[in-house]
């Protein structure tokens, strides 16, 4: 069972790697940027359906 042709144990082994080169602080806060810009684009996307929801009802 993989990805791709890959198994678990190399992804396992890649997760480890990219752990040990920028450490979990900084790959933290990297989590939580991109929640962030995920959150916001969802909130703009929201946004341009309401504004356009509106311009057809007028």
């Amino acid at each position: 069972m993989g990805f791709g042709g890959i198994s678990i144990w190399q992804l396992l082994i890649i997760l480890a790697i990219i752990v040990l080169i920028f450490g979990t602080k900084r790959i933290r806060n990297l989590g939580g940027d991109l929640g962030s810009f995920v959150k916001g684009f969802k909130k703009a996307v929201k946004e341009e359906d309401k504004s356009l929801d509106d311009k057809k009802e007028d």
